[in-house]
């Protein structure tokens, strides 16, 4: 072979880092050493990689063309790399868990108190996610496993369950005293109660109205709170609303349409070519601790 994986990552940081100091830097490596890499490299294919524009360094067309192509390798060899390091290990030294907060916080705890008793030495990262957070995570590779209400192009995910939503409010809220079914029009006079999306690059508003009145919060569990106080409406999670329900802390709101809302959970495997024994026993626990599908 005429070139080196080495070859095609001093290119690929020259590239994603604008020069050739930034990718030394990267690559802890002195700048002669990567610019003789890149050099090496353009001289063992005879095609012309790089030009040079101002300051910078731009790939030409055939460098695009090729980088793109070396870059599936980079991957795949790092991915090769890191699965035997697993494989010497046994089972994973940690594992990252992003989850949906509409997931029930009991059926959580549930499945995180069985992992700890099956895998003992792995360390669990546990973070909270709201709309688009889960999506980031998988998108950023910053997980192992993430629950999502959406999975990215890319990605693949297994149904887990359908959450209902329901659109609740204090027992004393203005909403009620109306004597008939509630309509957008009729929500649009009251404040909305949404959480904030943790999600940073594209943050969504998924159920909120669109009114100009709305109070944004950082959890379901401070939604709750708010609406319980009379400071607003909200669609929560039945399991969250459940017992409020029968103390009569919050009523179901009688809306003309839409008063409940169902939300899918998908389980995604974010490198599933490199799933370890707890990873693997992680999903099974998510999957053994979900409620049955009706029908």
């Amino acid at each position: 072979m005429k070139t080196d994986l080495e070859h095609w990552a001093a290119l690929a940081a020259v590239v994603d880092h604008g020069g050739y100091a930034q990718a030394a830097e990267k690559l802890h490596k002195s700048q002669p050493a990567v610019s003789y890499a890149v050099a090496r490299l353009q001289e063992a294919l005879d095609v012309k990689l790089l030009v040079v524009e101002g300051r910078k360094a731009v790939l030409t067309e055939h460098g695009r063309t090729l980088l793109q192509r070396a870059r599936a390798l980079l991957r795949d060899h790092e991915t090769l790399e890191q699965l035997a390091r697993k494989l010497k290990q046994g089972w994973e030294a940690q594992l990252r868990l992003v989850v949906d907060v509409a997931f029930a916080r009991a059926r959580l705890l549930r499945v995180i108190g069985e992992l700890q008793g099956m895998c003992p030495d792995t360390q669990l990262q546990l973070a909270d996610a709201v709309l688009s957070g889960a999506e980031e995570a998988i998108e950023q590779h910053s997980a192992d496993i993430v629950l999502s209400t959406r999975v990215p192009p890319g990605f693949l995910g297994d149904y887990l369950m359908s959450i209902p939503f329901i659109a609740v409010a204090s027992p004393d809220h203005a909403l009620f005293a109306q004597e008939h079914a509630l309509t957008v029009d009729d929500l649009a006079r009251h404040v909305h109660v949404v959480v904030r999306d943790s999600g940073q690059r594209k943050p969504r508003d998924e159920g909120w109205l669109g009114e100009d009145r709305r109070c944004t919060v950082s959890s379901l569990e401070a939604s709750l709170a708010t609406v319980s106080a009379g400071l607003g409406y909200a669609w929560l999670p039945d399991h969250l609303v459940e017992q409020p329900l029968q103390e009569g802390k919050v009523r179901a709101l009688p809306l003309a349409t839409g008063g409940t809302r169902s939300l899918d959970l998908y389980l995604v495997v974010v490198r599933p070519e490199l799933a370890g024994p707890a990873t693997r026993a992680a999903v099974e626990c998510f999957q053994r601790h979900v409620p049955p599908r009706r029908g």
